[in-house]
């Protein structure tokens, strides 16, 4: 049985400007890094990064594990971490892959800016943004609905899909935070615009049933990323009979072990996407992205330009 020695820290990772999404602002990112080192030296990195309002463990659950754990584990306990800490399971298992000499390289997975999808700021914002990311290679855009008033969101939306060029996409996340009616509104505007890709969870993961039918109804693509930030919740609108586009954010997903057996059983239309983790948990996302996917729908990466950079110690 091989013992690996563990080491973890918190960090914070400060927004340039705070994200506005339906569920409030954000400033800081904070999470936790985690190493696991063999006896002859090898060391392999991991990152454990919660969003408790997405469903996962929260940082002080994650954290109380991590300060409850012996200096040294084995493979046996990292693959016992129970579900409940999904967080937990994605850092010790990217971590466990690494040292063991699993993991790809760098140059293995790495896509080009064409296939990020690159997250526009709020507001008005979004339609001076667009441009300089676009010259930068660019192809995919979000931009975060539900924030302001519906009408106003509409006619930034409109102007958005004009100027950006016929070759470019346009993504709205809603993160669960319009009515029935407003979803229903939304959709009549894509429909006639017929340039966005998906809205991403239009409504709360409890109306499912909903979404199921508004999938049926509209033209535009209906993506869930919420109702299925777990893989419990995954594989449950899986069965409720979901065939629609999958967000899929790894990092807080759960185990990758359980998650490559589900993408290898059931062919899934899947987006992977950013829980807003560091470079490690970027790069322990892309991997599986490369293995699981086959970039016909850019990745939610373009995250970087949010935060501030460097570290602080939490």
């Amino acid at each position: 049985m091989t013992n690996y020695q563990f080491k973890f820290h918190p960090y914070q990772r400060p927004f340039k400007h705070p994200l506005s999404t339906s569920h409030g602002q954000w400033t800081v990112r904070e999470g936790i890094i985690l190493s696991l080192s063999d006896e002859i030296g090898n060391i392999g990195w991991g990152e454990i990064a919660p969003i408790p309002w997405f469903g996962s463990e929260t940082l002080e659950q994650a954290f109380n594990f991590c300060e409850q754990l012996p200096q040294e584990i084995t493979t046996e306990e990292i693959f016992a971490i129970p579900a409940e800490l999904p967080c937990c399971q994605f850092g010790f298992e990217s971590a466990w892959e690494l040292v063991m000499g699993k993991g790809l390289s760098t140059k293995d997975f790495e896509p080009s800016k064409q296939h990020y999808s690159y997250l526009l700021p709020s507001y008005d914002a979004a339609k001076q943004s667009w441009e300089a990311p676009w010259n930068q290679g660019y192809r995919s855009f979000k931009w975060k609905i539900g924030i302001a008033p519906i009408e106003d969101e509409v006619k930034i939306v409109q102007e958005l899909v004009e100027a950006i060029p016929a070759s470019g996409q346009l993504r709205l996340d809603a993160n669960g935070g319009l009515t029935k009616q407003e979803a229903e509104q939304w959709l009549m505007v894509c429909d006639t615009i017929g340039a966005v890709e998906f809205i991403e969870q239009p409504l709360p993961p409890e109306q499912f049933d909903v979404m199921l039918e508004m999938s049926h109804n509209y033209s535009t693509a209906i993506a869930l990323d919420e109702s299925v930030a777990t893989l419990d919740q995954l594989e449950q609108c899986y069965q409720r009979g979901w065939r629609g586009i999958f967000v899929i954010k790894a990092a807080i997903a759960g185990s990758r072990k359980r998650l490559r057996q589900f993408c290898d059983t059931y062919p899934i239309d899947t987006v992977f996407s950013s829980a807003l983790e560091t470079t490690i948990g970027q790069q322990a996302v892309l991997q599986l992205a490369a293995e699981l996917s086959d970039f016909k729908r850019a990745v939610g990466f373009g995250v970087n330009h949010w935060f501030n950079e460097g570290l602080r110690d939490g």
